[in-house]
Parts: structure tokens; sequence; C-alpha cells
């Protein structure tokens, strides 16, 4: 009956546990011990830990691969260094160029850019907003005295008075509209490729690329459903709607550790492999024995001769000690060839 806890990572399990921990914290202390926590939000708020326990349980363990362990070290270890505030800049100009504004998916297709553009700002938007909410963060209430100025509040503390009826109000009583909106219209773009692109139709799976499009098509579809109810309905259809809402989120947060969308969490370390490259150029290029030709930096050779051995794989040739991850692919091919070559020659037939 037990059986199934003997595989789980301790490590991992142990950084899930206090992750969800600090959520509930969080949650405490932001929302000054539950005095501004939304009842009607817990649906969310167990979606989120739930999110939260299995993000940090499949981080924790995808840090572990020996590969990305040593991007992992190697990156502080480069934004720790002498050049501390040139890597700095660097990993702030890639995070605006790559995260914010996704230009890393460009050269692509611009079509292809425009639906992850919509797609990843409508989700951050809408993770932000609804975090808050859920968090007990952030809350609205009239300005005492008044009946048409509201107040934002964040962490207990008053930050913007703002009067119904303006352009802030619309927007910030509006956003997670508007955030839909946007995320539909990437989802639909995204379905629109893999419909017509040959290779996606060839290679896509229906719980890995169609999945995660639905949920969020559903939760979209779902959070306009409640602004247009209360905008048209008068609110007649306000708890079906709400928890359809509820749960269609639930939902999505609770797919996302198992799901294509764990790479929100993993795009951030892409940041860090560039760092990597640059100070790996920066430190010199390898060049292979047989074309001799630069292919790769000397840095990122000798990481993988000892990411190798830590795996208890061998490469070193045994006449000279040479490691064949000093050649090229071109090289390895070449080497390759010749061992082929030395065997049949040794077996006294070239063909058969």
């Amino acid at each position: 009956m037990f059986r199934i806890f003997t595989n789980i990572n301790r490590k991992a399990f142990t950084n899930a546990i206090i992750a969800t921990v600090f959520v509930i914290l969080i949650t405490l202390i932001g929302s000054l011990n539950l005095q501004n926590f939304d009842a009607a939000l817990i649906i969310y708020f167990f979606g989120t830990i739930s999110m939260a326990f299995g993000v940090v349980y499949h981080h924790s363990v995808w840090k572990q691969r020996p590969p990305t362990k040593k991007y992992w070290q190697r990156t502080w270890e480069f934004v720790f260094s002498k050049d501390y505030w040139v890597y700095l800049k660097e990993i702030t100009r890639l995070s605006v160029r790559n995260i914010l504004f996704q230009r890393f998916i460009f050269p692509r297709g611009k079509m292809r850019w425009l639906g992850h553009f919509l797609l990843a700002t409508g989700c951050l938007i809408s993770f932000m907003v609804t975090f808050g909410l859920t968090f007990g963060w952030m809350h609205f209430t009239l300005k005492p005295g008044t009946t048409d100025m509201y107040e934002t509040h964040m962490f207990g503390i008053t930050v913007m008075t703002f009067p119904l009826n303006t352009v802030m109000a619309l927007i910030l009583f509006h956003i997670l509209l508007w955030t839909a909106i946007m995320v539909i219209a990437g989802c639909l773009i995204m379905m629109h490729r893999r419909f017509i692109d040959e290779g996606q139709i060839a290679t896509q799976w229906f719980e890995r690329d169609w999945l995660p499009l639905i949920l969020l098509i559903a939760v979209s579809v779902t959070g306009i459903g409640i602004w247009f109810d209360y905008t048209y309905l008068e609110g007649k259809m306000s708890q079906f709607m709400a928890i359809t809402h509820a749960i269609t989120v639930a939902m999505f947060l609770m797919w996302i550790p198992f799901g294509k969308f764990f790479h929100i969490f993993q795009r951030p370390a892409q940041v860090g492999a560039n760092i990597y490259k640059i100070e790996g150029t920066r430190r010199g290029m390898q060049v292979c024995p047989h074309t001799g030709e630069e292919y790769a930096s000397k840095m990122h050779v000798e990481d993988l001769k000892e990411i190798t051995k830590e795996m208890g794989f061998n490469l070193e040739r045994e006449e000279d000690g040479m490691s064949y991850l000093e050649y090229s692919p071109e090289g390895k091919r070449s080497c390759l060839a010749k061992a082929h070559l030395k065997a049949r020659q040794e077996a006294g037939s070239y063909f058969g």
C-alpha cells in the first residue's frame, strides 16, 4: 500500500512541503491574519497550494539532473563574480527581451510570436492579479464617507484612490477581462497553427499540446461569463458562473506542474544558459582536433567531461587519454567511421 512512497524524491518532497507552508504563511501575513482573506476564493487558494507543491517538487527533481545542476551552479558563480554588474545588466536585458517580450520566439514566425506573447502576457498578468486577491494581499473598498470613490489596499496599506466611471476604474475592475481576451486570442492562434502545420500535426499529443490550450480557453471563457452575467444578466447566473470558473482555474493550476505549461517556471533558467554561453565564449573556444575549427566553449567541454564521469560514462580513448567530447559533431562522426573501418579490417571483411 505504501510502496508508492518509496520512489518519492525526498529532497524534492521536502522542498515542496516547505513551499506549501511558505504559501500558507505569506497568505496569513499578507492578509493580516486572514482579515483581508476572501473566503469566496478558497477554491483558488487550494488550487494554488496544489500548484506550488507540484511545481516545486518537479522543479527540484529537474534541478537535480547533472546538466541542469551544473548550469545552475555556473549561473550563480558568474552572477556573484567580480563581473557582478556586467552579468546583472545582461540578465536584466535578457529577461526583458525573452521573458517580458518573448522575443526568443520571433525568429520562428511573427504570428507564432504574437500568439506566444498574448498567451504569456495574459497569463502572467492574470497570475499576479489572481494570486494577489487569493492571498489577501490586495483588495478594494469604498472610501469611507463616499459612494463613488474606491481605495486599493496592498498588505493592509491604502496605495491608491480612484473614482468610479473613470479609465482607471475601467482598467482595474476589468483587468482580468482584458487578459482573458488576450489569452483566448493567443490560444486560437496556437490552435490554428496546430491545425495547419504539418510538423505539429505529425508530432502533437492531446494531453501535451491541446489540453493546456483547452483549459486556458475554459478558464478565460468562464471568467468572461462572470463579467457578462453581472453586466447584462443582473447576476442571475452568478453562483453557477463563479463555481464553474473556480473549478476550471483550480484544474488549470493543478495541471501546470504536470503539463507543458511547466516551462513557465523553466524559462527563467534559459537566461542562465545564455549567461553560460557568453562567459564560455569569453573564456575561449574549443578547437576540434579533426576539423581544426572552433565549435563550442572550452568551459562547456570541460563541464561535459565532469558530468559524463559523474554519470558513469568513460569517453576517453585508451591510446592517448583524449576524450571524444573534445571533438565536434563532424569529428565524432569521423571517429565512428574510423572505428567501423578498423573493426572490419580486423575481421578480414569490409562487407557482410
